[in-house]
């Protein structure tokens, strides 16, 4: 790989041209928000390996307000990571607005997105994520706050239902209304979570309904499947999730696949190596030397599916040091 920027230095106050989801490229290829994943190295990481556009994983907007010192660091991010889209999660409509205007306020991201799609018993059970489904009024009353305490595109991110995968159809239609710029979809229900099959097609149904730019997420892990998704889904574009895991050169692959019709195929040895051992540094630099603790769950992913790695794997998941880490991987 090429020689690393300095990443130490985290933006707040930058200014930048103004973002639409219109400058972006068609298809739209993005890396999607995932908590405790989707951190400023791990989207530093992905878009050096050729994505387009990361999201930051999601905040809560009542520790927000609170200027939780914790998740105003969780909001911070690194001028290469642009344009990123940070998402928040909550259930009341000023205090959402509120997370909203500080989040632009004192990082300016390129967009902010609403979490109407987490399925996690923890979060829906305070009436956040997917539970919104369950309200159209007040996920629109929402929608309506945050974009009227914001200058920047404000996006939602959800499901195709909680238990139904048809009530899609016409929560896309409030969503548009409220005046969501971007809806992103996953192809499963709040029952199924990541169980199952992402259903491509009930995303193409409900991206008749509305006129604003709609994103297919859900089972995206190549190159055919992305193809797949964006010709059953007839999406503006998509983002991906889990198949970025271990794999961020997903991005550039899928992007060679869909323009070229030729996949670089899969990274070497020494270039997954390489990324491990540049993705840790950047975890010391940002999160200090416990970083690694907090990586040791990436770990795991980015030896996925190659045979012979199952002691790797169980070693590298007690690292606590870059030393530690290089004494691993020199096994190999």
């Amino acid at each position: 790989m090429t020689e690393w920027k300095d990443f130490s230095a985290l933006v707040e106050m930058t200014d930048v041209d103004m973002f639409t989801w219109n400058k972006l490229k068609r298809p739209i290829v993005g890396l999607s928000p995932m908590a405790d994943f989707t951190d400023t190295p791990f989207c530093l990481i992905s878009k050096k390996l050729g994505a387009p556009l990361v999201y930051r994983e999601m905040v809560s907007a009542d520790a927000l307000v609170r200027l939780n010192e914790k998740t105003l660091g969780m909001a911070k991010f690194h001028k290469d990571e642009r344009p990123v889209i940070q998402q928040i999660f909550g259930s009341d409509p000023d205090r959402m607005a509120e997370a909203a205007r500080i989040i632009e306020g004192r990082f300016k991201p390129d967009g902010i997105d609403i979490n109407m799609g987490c399925p996690a018993h923890k979060i829906v059970k305070g009436f956040h994520g997917a539970s919104l489904m369950k309200n159209s009024d007040l996920a629109a009353n929402i929608i309506r706050s945050v974009k009227n305490a914001v200058s920047i595109p404000v996006s939602v991110k959800t499901r195709l239902g909680w238990k139904d995968d048809r009530d899609i159809l016409e929560f896309v239609k409030v969503l548009e209304d409220a005046g969501a710029d971007l809806i992103a979809i996953h192809g499963r229900t709040k029952e199924q979570a990541y169980s199952g099959v992402a259903n491509w097609d009930r995303v193409g149904e409900a991206r008749k309904n509305v006129k604003v730019p709609v994103l297919v997420n859900g089972d995206i892990v190549s190159v055919e499947t992305a193809k797949d998704a964006l010709a059953r889904s007839n999406a503006d574009g998509m983002l991906i999730a889990r198949g970025a895991l271990g794999n961020p050169w997903i991005f550039q692959r899928i992007l060679s696949g869909l323009e070229t019709g030729k996949d670089p195929g899969a990274p070497t040895m020494e270039e997954r190596l390489n990324v491990i051992r540049e993705h840790a540094r950047l975890q010391v630099k940002h999160h200090g030397e416990k970083g690694l603790v907090q990586l040791r769950k990436h770990f795991p992913w980015y030896f996925k599916g190659i045979k012979g790695t199952r002691a790797l794997r169980a070693d590298l998941v007690q690292v606590s040091t870059l030393e530690d880490l290089e004494e691993v991987l020199n096994k190999i």
